[in-house]
């Protein structure tokens, strides 16, 4: 009897194209988010057949100790066709002190209960139920194609158990994670991730040593069409799709209703470079730029909105302790700030004159997160029996190897 052929082995977009140029700042040692020193990541798979169930959830933890320190943080919405909680608190005090959670639309409301009992089960104050202060922060985008949404597969104990699981292992890509079921420009798309790595100055008049900072990147890619794929500034889909024609094969992509509509992206930037809230907006809106290097418009119903944050300074997370002339040892652990007399909390930020290389590499690795997301992804057969092929590496080099820079 024949055997069938073994699946490709997926590859990264450097694995698959050796000598590609993407940006001028070299990626980190693992390439992937968890390059910045502290961020934690997991990706949990929800999967049952026969419900044609094909979703997750991606936990990152912007440090360990995300419930006693906060980061400095900022958003930015190129197109509001999403939903991302918690979106409010970050603009009104410019930090997040959450798990950041990206899953499927209809699993934001789980996600967010999951973020909530695990605070109350771990870090909760026994008196109040809650220790501290929190708005859970969660994404979402539109798997309906791949997903039976209605199953409401996603649970709060996955997102509880996606937060004990989370490491600084490099990011896993392509049908993982809340990218489980996902669409990208004709392809399966799905979870996808970059570094880089940025040369600093040291400080001004301080007498420190330079040091170099890390720009990385995590996107849950679920927008596009074919036609507007474009490969390190090579038009892929056009070339592939010109072929197609002349060979009078149909297209292999979504079908014609996915066609229609354009779907979204998440991106998550981190960075360990101090900047305060509005640098880490500033930065977000770089992130529009790798989008649209790969074909990204922010069509009308896209949901593409984008958070970065910032490990540098640690900034105090609100406290629900016990009265000062309590006995017992409070929450706060140390003397509880009165909110009426107002306290300094020094910190770190990076002169704007010299926030160039950041931009960039921000741009960088947002581009290089969605090749790796397309890449890495698998053909998937999903809900009522819809098949999304994955983008073919073969054909990717040789397109590449005849039309790239070099």
């Amino acid at each position: 009897m024949p055997t069938s052929s073994p699946t490709p082995r997926r590859q990264r977009l450097r694995d698959v194209v050796p000598g590609i140029h993407l940006g001028v700042w070299p990626p980190g040692p693992k390439n992937s988010l968890t390059d910045v020193p502290d961020v934690l990541v997991s990706t949990l798979e929800i999967e049952d057949k026969a419900r044609g169930v094909h979703t997750g959830v991606t936990t990152i933890l912007p440090r360990h100790n995300w419930y006693e320190s906060g980061c400095y943080a900022g958003i930015f919405r190129f197109n509001g066709a999403g939903d991302l909680t918690g979106s409010h608190f970050i603009e009104e005090t410019g930090k997040v002190g959450s798990p950041i959670v990206l899953t499927n639309s209809l699993g934001v409301g789980a996600a967010y209960q999951g973020i909530l009992e695990y605070c109350v089960e771990h870090h909760g104050n026994p008196d109040m139920g809650l220790g501290y202060f929190t708005v859970p922060v969660v994404g979402e985008t539109f798997d309906g194609h791949l997903n039976n949404l209605a199953a409401f597969a996603v649970q709060p104990s996955h997102v509880a158990e996606g937060i004990k699981q989370a490491s600084s292992d490099p990011v896993p890509e392509g049908n993982k994670g809340g990218g489980t079921g996902m669409i990208c420009l004709g392809h399966k798309g799905g979870t996808g991730s970059s570094s880089r790595v940025v040369a600093g100055a040291g400080a001004a008049g301080a007498g420190k040593e330079a040091t170099n900072y890390t720009v990385a990147a995590l996107v849950q890619a679920n927008f596009g069409s074919l036609r507007n794929l474009t490969i390190a500034g090579v038009p892929y889909g056009r070339i592939v799709a010109a072929e197609r024609a002349a060979a009078e094969k149909p297209a292999v992509t979504a079908d014609k209703a996915k066609e229609e509509r354009d779907g979204s992206i998440l991106i998550i930037l981190a960075t360990d470079a101090p900047l305060h809230p509005r640098q880490c907006e500033r930065l977000a809106k770089r992130a529009t730029v790798g989008l649209s290097r790969v074909g990204g418009y922010g069509q009308n119903p896209s949901g593409d909105i984008f958070l970065a944050f910032s490990t540098a300074n640690h900034v105090p997370v609100q406290k629900f302790g016990k009265k000062a002339d309590d006995d017992k040892a409070d929450t706060n652990k140390d003397t509880p700030i009165d909110p009426f007399k107002p306290l300094v909390h020094g910190v770190d930020v990076v002169n704007d004159e010299s926030i160039n290389g950041l931009f960039e590499a921000a741009a960088d690795a947002t581009e290089e997160a969605i090749y790796n997301a397309l890449c890495m992804a698998e053909t998937l057969t999903g809900f009522q029996g819809h098949t999304i092929e994955a983008l073919d590496l073969e054909k990717l080099k040789a397109v590449m190897d005849k039309h790239m820079v070099k």
